[in-house]
């Protein structure tokens, strides 16, 4: 990774007798799209505040663009974009209004044609000269979405940016942030919705009660943490296996069904699947199923593959 465009170092926050943020440290690279997950209340958007400047750090240093915050707390944060949980605009401008007032809160000179590329890329051009209190729910979180952008930050934060709204939208969005990265904008997407993490991170970062457990390439913890189930349903009662991959799996009680997980040293999916064949058992019906990421999210979570950043 080249030099970070967010480097937090032995971050911590307290509230009183609650540790929100428990020396978290983490590295984020230039266009990357990095999925900061984990359950409500694990630190996440506390995290994300201290680097946007919305809650004072209790210890620790932040580096953006490589710039000391402590040094200098305003001018790195004209180059983030942050999408946050909560709408929080004012009710009585227009969509464009709202806009152009954006601009001018980070120092942007009105620039018309970003307005329009960002209305249109968020489908909001038909909603252009509309007052933003007669918006939609999911209406009102693609203005959030185009106010964080509208400036051309290098780096955005999107917390839980489609939670409650259409299939639409998270489509658009997912379209429109691959965009983003393609042009070299930093990603840190938080999100429920793990297929969110899973289509579009290319690390992840699991957070619990304000600890980093894990840093890692989506890629790599999937291979390394997750698995591959073959379910296979017999027409008839099955007594019992070939002994070569029987340990590996589990048959029901009535001998009609069963499911085998592929581990490291035992035999794959296809291997056993021709062994069902060869040894003439009276298969039925087949599927594969593979884990995802919020399989692997809960094992992390409740204790194991975890891997300190």
């Amino acid at each position: 990774m080249t030099a970070p465009v967010l480097d937090i170092e032995h971050l911590v926050k307290r509230y009183r007798d609650v540790v929100a943020l428990d020396g978290v440290s983490l590295q984020i690279g230039a266009g990357e799209i990095f999925a900061l997950l984990g359950p409500n209340g694990a630190g996440k958007t506390t995290l994300i505040g201290a680097v946007c400047g919305l809650v004072k750090k209790t210890s620790g240093r932040i580096h953006l663009f490589g710039v000391d915050l402590d040094k200098d707390a305003l001018g790195p944060r004209f180059q983030v974009g942050l999408v946050p949980q909560e709408v929080n605009f004012d009710p009585f401008f227009t969509v464009t209004e709202s806009l152009r007032i954006q601009l001018g809160y980070y120092g942007r000179p009105p620039d018309e044609a970003r307005i329009a590329e960002v209305l249109e890329a968020l489908d909001l051009t038909a909603k252009a000269n509309a007052q933003t209190r007669s918006l939609s729910g999911g209406m009102k979180r693609r203005l959030l979405i185009a106010k964080a952008l509208v400036h051309g930050p290098k780096l955005v934060f999107l917390d839980e940016p489609t939670a409650g709204v259409d299939v639409e939208l998270r489509r658009d969005l997912w379209a429109y942030v691959r965009k983003l990265r393609s042009q070299g904008t930093t990603v840190v997407l938080t999100t429920h919705y793990l297929e969110e993490a899973e289509e579009l991170a290319d690390r992840v970062g699991i957070i619990n009660e304000g600890r980093l457990l894990l840093v890692e390439d989506k890629r790599a913890l999937m291979r390394r943490m997750g698995t591959k189930r073959l379910v296979v349903a017999f027409s008839r009662p099955v007594a019992q296996l070939p002994e070569a991959f029987a340990s590996g799996g589990v048959l029901s009680e009535e001998g009609k069904l069963w499911v085998y997980t592929e581990r490291p040293g035992h035999p794959g999916v296809g291997e056993v699947l021709r062994g069902l064949y060869a040894a003439a058992l009276p298969v039925q019906e087949v599927e594969t199923r593979a884990s995802k990421l919020e399989d692997v999210l809960i094992e992390v979570l409740h204790g194991g593959g975890g891997v300190a950043p």
